[in-house]
């Protein structure tokens, strides 16, 4: 082998064998998932350690942004709206920024999640929600930095951030009266519309009892009446039961429905089926 192509080899092997070493992370990875009533929450942060070092107001700086955490973004998923200080914040995946004081700390919401640390240029407009929360005071040291969601009730919670002798907590509350209700009306109310019109699809696609088929999406058109393709598919049912008229009757519907959404496939499905079954 000549020489150049042997330390070629030699050092793709040194690389080789690099890449295999696995060594702890310095600030590892965590993800924290929590159902708080009935929203899901997931943090996801990496957790520095002090290692002997003094944390607030010198390894963090006071009056200055914080990534509250280490590496990536630290993110914050809620699963529905919630409100924060009486402030709406919507649905989704926020970075989790923070500015620590020795007395509050302000807490940021940030839109962007795709930085590393800070963003290399703040902007404001991005800031979901702001709000403020008090420093309090750890009666041991906590030498890894931790976050947490407690005080859980079913419409509140509280996201809890600790290091060092810091404590600081930002309630925030969550719709689970509302999803309730609605849900126990939807269940209470009955099936839907949408509800009906699947079954009867169904039963008429599985050759079932079209009987069966005709009374739902009969139930079905009388809860949407402007569903033109709820009423397609009633003329289909009355068409695989042998009766023409009837069928011809809900196509038409149907047509007039899908004319008035400006509905092409439909229309013409209908004039179609209209002039098949007048024969």
């Amino acid at each position: 082998m000549p020489k150049k192509l042997f330390l070629l080899s030699l050092f793709a092997g040194i690389l080789t064998a690099t890449a295999q070493i696995k060594t702890p992370a310095p600030s590892p990875s965590s993800t924290l998932k929590q159902v708080v009533g009935l929203t899901d929450v997931t943090v996801e942060y990496s957790r520095p350690s002090m290692k002997g070092r003094k944390v607030f107001g010198d390894l963090v700086p006071y009056g200055e942004v914080w990534r509250t955490g280490a590496n990536a973004n630290t993110k914050v998923t809620f699963g529905t709206d919630i409100i924060i200080a009486g402030d709406t914040l919507k649905k989704g995946t926020y970075a989790l920024y923070t500015k620590p004081a020795a007395q509050t700390w302000d807490v940021y919401f940030y839109t962007d999640t795709n930085n590393w640390g800070n963003p290399q240029k703040w902007d404001d407009s991005k800031v979901a929600l702001k709000t403020s929360a008090k420093v309090e005071e750890m009666p041991m040291p906590i030498e890894t930095f931790t976050m947490t969601i407690d005080d859980l009730k079913d419409n509140s919670a509280v996201l809890g951030m600790l290091w060092e002798n810091a404590y600081v907590g930002v309630k925030f509350n969550v719709p689970t009266d509302k999803i309730a209700t609605e849900s126990i009306v939807a269940v209470m109310g009955g099936p839907t519309a949408n509800d009906y019109f699947n079954a009867a699809v169904y039963y008429r696609n599985s050759g079932k009892d079209l009987k069966q088929a005709l009374t739902w999406v009969t139930k079905a058109t009388e809860l949407n009446k402007e569903a033109f393709w709820m009423m397609r598919e009633k003329s289909l049912i009355h068409a695989a039961m042998g009766d023409k008229k009837a069928a011809i009757e809900a196509a038409k519907k149907s047509l007039e429905s899908a004319k008035k959404a400006n509905y092409a496939p439909y229309i013409k499905m209908n004039e179609e089926s209209i002039a098949e079954w007048s024969k």
